[in-house]
């Protein structure tokens, strides 16, 4: 069982302002970089058949995971090893492929896990797909973003 979800940090969270900024331009006209690196800071976590893999207590930027997220559920979908790391960490998730199974682990814990790569993926598209309505549901004009869109089109990968 695969359990990979996010959070938005609460009102009256410091984390919250990062969601505040975004809505103070155009947001079909903000950068990537800064959607990216700076906007939508949620909490996120990741547990794999018990093993927690990204502790939910870890904050990430949501646009920067979910497009990663996308390039993981490609590579994987084609058959290939992905991985994926967080700016402002050195911790790695590595997603490795074993025949019909995933093997995932974190460079900064010891324990692995080990799941049908369908599962995964299932669950990947639904996290992805998850950002980017949350996104645009916050803020509607981020529709009209092209990196916004990039994660569109991942969510139905």
């Amino acid at each position: 069982m695969i359990k990979l979800s996010f959070s938005v940090p609460e009102p009256a969270s410091p984390w919250r302002r990062t969601w505040e900024a975004a809505v103070q331009g155009d947001p079909a006209a903000i950068p990537e970089i800064d959607l990216r690196y700076k906007c939508f800071a949620v909490n996120v976590e990741l547990v794999v058949n018990g093993v927690e893999i990204i502790s939910k207590r870890r904050f990430v930027t949501l646009v920067d995971l979910a497009l990663s997220l996308c390039a993981v559920s490609e590579r994987i979908s084609r058959g290939e090893d992905a991985s994926f790391g967080f700016t402002e960490s050195e911790d790695v998730i590595a997603v490795r492929r074993v025949g019909e199974m995933v093997s995932i682990s974190s460079s900064k814990r010891q324990e692995q896990a080990t799941t049908p790569s369908d599962e995964l993926l299932s669950e990947l598209s639904g996290f992805i797909q998850a950002a980017y309505s949350k996104l645009v549901g916050e803020i509607p004009r981020l529709a009209e973003n092209p990196v916004i869109q990039r994660i569109e089109m991942g969510a139905g990968a």
